[in-house]
């Protein structure tokens, strides 16, 4: 008899899981959405590094339109006065078939969706109450629906509904005081950069980065930018008082609709009560976008736990748990470091940084740490 998945959520880690177990006939599944649509998000952009793309190629990520995506090979660091510090090359970590891709969520979201969306994907889902019943799980939704299947796969995000079910420690994130703010900007504007690579902008208390999402003259914008408190109507006024006294050579880029959001993180790593419930990409543990592996952590996370799974193995709840948090902890570790260093505020710390930056961006031995055990897995 096949085994039933119950996925929980519609993003990126719950529509990888879904692509990737849907080969398997041991199994079937339904993948349960609390929205009434799939979140598209249309137009803002996300990076992929070679570690997940190569993951997204077993289900045939590479058929996707090449207008659609874009390789940067190179990351340039700036000044926030738009001063040109050093560049690292991003494309030394690139395989044959397996390149650093940026492209909008919604080109990502439109290729997982296009084999499940009727038949395995169903709207307006809310969990209400989770039981355990003979070994399996009864899950009951909020109107009067409910599955009973052996697996529950928590997809949905760093404020996870299903976790709050099922843990009885509850593992609130943490505003990090700080605001991400996108906008998408086409190839006209005043700044002195090379539109084929992704360029990084640091200054006080904020971090710019901007780069290709397709070939259609399409740039991704987003700014970090630290904050205490968070408030969605007056995002014009904080890049003005925050960025703009920085440089106010800027300010044409943020003249396009902006969508804004607050930055949270998990407090710590924690596993799952319930050997029959896995959570994957942000509802496992979210951190900080500062390593942009926020898609790429959820590729791989839905790949680890369908390799488990499909092989049927007994103890795959502590397995997936420890081989899931050691990876976990390399990129929140480096995700944080990344935060506190790209935003110094001090003129002499920025400078000093800079110099380590110039002499690192050089030294194989020290990329290959640090990017190289993220980018190629």
């Amino acid at each position: 008899m096949k085994k039933k998945i119950a996925i929980i959520g519609s993003g990126v880690a719950g529509l990888t899981f879904a692509n990737l177990i849907k080969k398997n006939s041991d199994f079937q599944f339904m993948i349960y959405e609390k929205k009434e649509s799939l979140s598209l998000d249309d137009g803002f952009g996300i990076q992929l590094a070679p570690n997940s793309v190569s993951i997204l190629n077993t289900i045939d990520f590479h058929k996707v339109n090449s207008k659609d995506i874009f390789h940067p090979k190179s990351m340039d660091f700036f000044s926030i006065k738009n001063e040109k510090i050093c560049d690292l090359e991003i494309s030394k970590f690139n395989s044959e078939y397996s390149k650093y891709t940026t492209l909008k969520r919604s080109t990502l979201i439109e290729f997982l969706k296009d084999e499940i969306y009727t038949q395995h994907l169903r709207f307006g889902k809310r969990i209400k109450e989770v039981t355990e019943l003979k070994g399996k799980v009864l899950i009951k939704f909020d109107d009067n629906t409910n599955d009973l299947v052996d697996y529950v796969v928590g997809a949905d995000g760093i404020f996870s509904n299903t976790r709050s079910f099922f843990e009885k420690k509850k593992n609130q994130p943490s505003f990090k005081k700080a605001i991400a703010v996108r906008s998408i900007l086409n190839t006209k504007h005043n700044l002195n950069i090379k539109e084929k690579n992704i360029s990084l902008f640091m200054g006080s208390n904020l971090h710019l980065v901007i780069y290709p999402i397709n070939k259609k003259n399409e740039l991704n914008l987003v700014c970090i930018i630290r904050d205490k408190k968070y408030d969605p109507d007056n995002i014009k006024s904080l890049i003005e008082r925050k960025l703009l006294t920085q440089n106010p050579n800027l300010k044409d880029l943020f003249k396009n609709d902006l969508k804004s959001w607050p930055l949270y993180s998990s407090p710590k790593i924690s596993p799952s009560s319930n050997q029959k419930v896995f959570y994957i990409g942000d509802a496992f543990n979210g951190f900080l976008p500062t390593l942009a592996q926020g898609a790429g952590q959820s590729i791989e996370s839905a790949y680890e736990l369908f390799n488990l799974i499909k092989n049927h193995n007994p103890d795959a709840s502590n397995v997936y748990f420890k081989t899931r948090s050691k990876r976990v902890k390399i990129i929140k570790r480096r995700s944080d470091f990344n935060f506190f260093v790209f935003h110094f505020s001090s003129s002499v710390m920025q400078k000093i940084r800079n110099i380590f930056l110039k002499f690192l961006v050089k030294r194989k031995f020290f990329i290959n740490s640090y990017l190289g055990k993220v980018y190629k897995n």
